[in-house]
């Protein structure tokens, strides 16, 4: 695998961690039970778990460290600072670790677009917002962009509405649950943006995807199209989607990532009707908190078996 060198399994039954910028009592507890020690980076820890931005990392590293375990999914932070070519270390993120709590908090967010919480909260008996109300049963064309683990739940939680959905991936692997599969890279891709009613973004944050819904890919979506991004604020231009959700040439967004972010608060997305946003909670600490030790273990284990670990992070890639 590109990044991954090949080593020799360690004969180690235990090891030393360190917790950045500030530690999580869970799973610092469930290391030590599994009779790991949680110490100071100073004291030249093997393992190095994080949870803070670029700013928080090290400048330095102890040549102890041969692994990170970073709590979030998302790297792109630290990849952008350059901080994960900076360390001759191997990285790993928590992909996949909060694929159900993602995926749920995604539906949520689609159905309260469709359904026009954010208008009808406000006000009662309105015939208008009423025969506007869109239920997600009758969007039944719906573009997954990003169709890793979170977009596979988010599928099956789908099933019952009867939603007809095209999966979009970097490798065009089919997607099981998905009408069709298809690569960021085919020819077919692009016309999906005028044939879907809803486009929903996982993916990762490259310069492949960034800015992958612009103004030139909401031109071509039809006017009853929803956008939900719960991936990477910066797959969206954030100006041309508050410029289509204005003039009314699409029907709604979803956010609960943005550019920049958080949002400022005197931003015209916070007052549109059709915008519904949420504060970057589609995971909550307190899932973080209970799995990111279980994961940590698994992850130094098949390290130190001289395999690769199971969300190891290509730093070429950024993924």
């Amino acid at each position: 695998m590109i990044g991954v060198p090949a080593r020799p399994p360690l004969d180690w039954e235990s090891m030393k961690f360190a917790f950045l910028p500030k530690p999580w009592d869970q799973p610092v507890a469930e290391l030590e039970a599994a009779g790991h020690t949680h110490v100071a980076l100073e004291d030249n820890p093997d393992l190095l778990l994080f949870r803070g931005g670029p700013e928080h990392f090290p400048e330095r590293l102890p040549e102890s460290v041969k692994v990170v375990q970073v709590c979030y999914a998302g790297v792109e932070a630290l990849v952008e600072a350059g901080t994960l070519a900076a360390h001759d270390v191997r990285w790993a993120n928590a992909a996949g670790l909060y694929d159900d709590t993602v995926a749920e908090s995604t539906l949520a967010l689609l159905l309260a677009v469709l359904h026009r919480h954010k208008a009808v909260s406000r006000e009662w008996n309105n015939l208008e917002l009423f025969t506007s109300t869109r239920y997600l049963f009758d969007s039944t064309r719906l573009a997954l962009i990003g169709a890793g683990g979170i977009g596979a739940t988010l599928i099956s939680y789908l099933a019952p509405f009867g939603v007809e959905v095209t999966a979009v991936n970097r490798s065009g692997r089919p997607v099981e649950g998905a009408a069709r599969t298809l690569a960021m890279s085919d020819p077919e891709f692009p016309a999906l943006w005028g044939e879907a009613d809803v486009f929903v973004l996982l993916a990762p944050l490259t310069e492949e995807t960034r800015h992958i819904v612009g103004a030139d890919a909401l031109a071509q979506m039809r006017s009853n199209a929803v956008v939900i991004n719960v991936g990477r604020g910066p797959l969206v231009d954030t100006e041309a989607l508050a410029d289509a959700l204005e003039e009314g040439r699409i029907a709604g967004a979803g956010l609960d990532v943005t550019e920049p972010e958080p949002l400022p608060a005197d931003h015209r997305l916070w007052d549109l009707d059709t915008c519904v946003i949420t504060p970057h909670t589609a995971n909550i600490p307190r899932y973080m908190k209970a799995r990111i030790g279980g994961l940590a273990l698994e992850n130094w284990e098949l390290f130190a078996a001289g395999e690769r670990m199971r969300t190891e992070v290509e730093v070429e890639r950024g993924y």
